[in-house]
């Protein structure tokens, strides 16, 4: 747990120039608070120990502004930049390596107890404001514009972009 915890500090300090150590990062950035957090509520959840999971997922949403159910799959080194509004659904899955910005959302489209959220692949960057919807597959490599709002599978290395977002 602690070489994982390091991990995501290093990456935090390569990924940002703004960084000058990584106490300053552990201490001060919402996102590796909200991903530990995350680690935790995960931990119950996976033990069906769900209101103690949905706790930690509160503790953590109020203290980093960054909602991510207890049920979802993350992988490593995972940067949330700047965070607040970030929501994350629970069947959502993100890769390893992966960027997401500010008021980005991981939904769902319907109610059904099914895989309804997100699986996004290694090395996505997701942009701010964007919404990516449904049971959908982002590929490996993608990058997702700015405030696009994606309802399909994007192709692995392609980069979508605008309201209904389109492959550029």
């Amino acid at each position: 747990m602690i070489n994982a915890v390091y991990e995501l500090l290093r990456t935090y300090k390569n990924y940002d120039p703004a960084a000058k150590s990584l106490w300053e990062i552990a201490l001060l950035y919402p996102g590796p608070k909200a991903l530990l957090f995350h680690r935790i509520a995960h931990f119950f959840y996976a033990l069906n120990l769900f209101f103690i999971a949905r706790l930690f997922a509160e503790v953590s949403r109020f203290l980093t502004g960054i909602e991510i159910h207890p049920g979802a799959t993350i992988g490593r080194r995972l940067v949330i930049d700047h965070g607040m509004g970030v929501v994350i659904g629970e069947t959502a899955v993100i890769g390893d390596d992966c960027i997401i910005f500010h008021g980005v959302t991981l939904g769902g489209l319907k109610f059904d107890p099914v895989k309804r959220h997100p699986t996004v692949k290694n090395k996505v960057l997701i942009g701010t404001g964007a919404k990516v919807l449904g049971p959908i597959t982002i590929g490996e490599g993608a990058l997702i514009g700015a405030n696009a709002v994606v309802i399909k599978d994007v192709p692995p290395a392609a980069t979508m972009a605008g309201p209904l977002a389109q492959e550029k």
